[in-house]
């Protein structure tokens, strides 16, 4: 099932970006009162859970993140379904990918740059290998080299190795303006900047993965069903409320998304 609305993007380049150097960006995506409307209501968020930085390098010391999105607010549920980044996702995985984790990344004034590293590098499968993942990074501020974009090592998804955690290696900054969406495939090396300016630099990680992949977040127990509820169908079956090539999530041979009180109406592999 395709995102509702027609993409206004040339997705088929931006695929050919994506196969040819791993990633691309999606200028000017997200209207400036859709940017603003996720902007505030990150920082409501953020305030009302007062959250605090992670004790660890990856995540940052001087970072904030706030998981598990999709239980603060609609706001967020219109990030994973949006008609011109769910295509381009669709494209690299296929129409049964799963939204893994929606989360916020705001790499505050001081925060050291992030080890470079690949999204799909706990399956540990032989490299290069089909895309498991591919991920996605909302500017909800400009994105440029001094406050912390992206950092990226173009071509490494066809690399035949992971990269050493402990080791530096030389990439460049996805710098791109408020409102740009950088895409990249999931075995592409990748970290997040140093922020060497006095503002933060403030994103939304919105990443998905294969249909036959675990979600990185578990979003069948972490989002409430009367919650679920309330998403539109792509979104449900985005989370995992629905099956994979008619066999992949099923529930004793029913549809999960029954479970939501929507007629699943599955026919399993087997029985077709």
């Amino acid at each position: 099932m395709a995102s509702k609305s027609s993409p206004t993007i040339d997705v088929a380049g931006h695929l050919a970006e994506i196969e040819e150097r791993g990633f691309t960006i999606l200028e000017g995506v997200l209207l400036p009162d859709l940017a603003d409307e996720i902007a505030e209501a990150l920082a409501r968020v953020e305030r009302e859970t007062s959250v605090a930085p992670a004790a660890n390098d990856f995540e940052g010391r001087d970072t904030l993140r706030v998981y598990n999105l999709l239980i603060h607010g609609k706001t967020f549920e219109r990030i994973p379904v949006h008609p011109d980044i769910l295509p381009v996702v669709e494209g690299v995985l296929d129409q049964g990918c799963l939204l893994s984790s929606l989360s916020s990344i705001h790499i505050g004034p001081g925060e050291n740059a992030q080890m470079i590293h690949t999204d799909d590098q706990l399956i540990a499968l032989p490299r290069p290998h089909p895309a498991l993942v591919c991920n996605s990074m909302l500017a909800l501020t400009d994105f440029t080299e001094a406050n912390g974009a992206t950092r990226l090592v173009p071509g490494s998804h066809e690399f035949d190795h992971y990269p050493d955690p402990a080791k530096a290696y030389e990439s460049i900054a996805a710098e791109m303006e408020k409102g740009s969406v950088l895409v990249w495939h999931g075995n592409l090396w990748h970290g997040g900047g140093a922020n060497r300016t006095d503002a933060p630099r403030i994103g939304i990680a919105n990443n998905y993965c294969a249909g036959f992949i675990r979600q990185q977040e578990n979003q069948q127990l972490g989002i409430p069903r009367e919650i679920a509820r309330g998403f539109e169908p792509r979104l449900r079956r985005l989370v995992g409320y629905g099956v994979y090539r008619s066999l992949i999530g099923h529930v004793d041979k029913h549809d999960p998304v029954e479970l939501l009180g929507e007629d699943g109406a599955l026919k399993v592999v087997w029985d077709r």
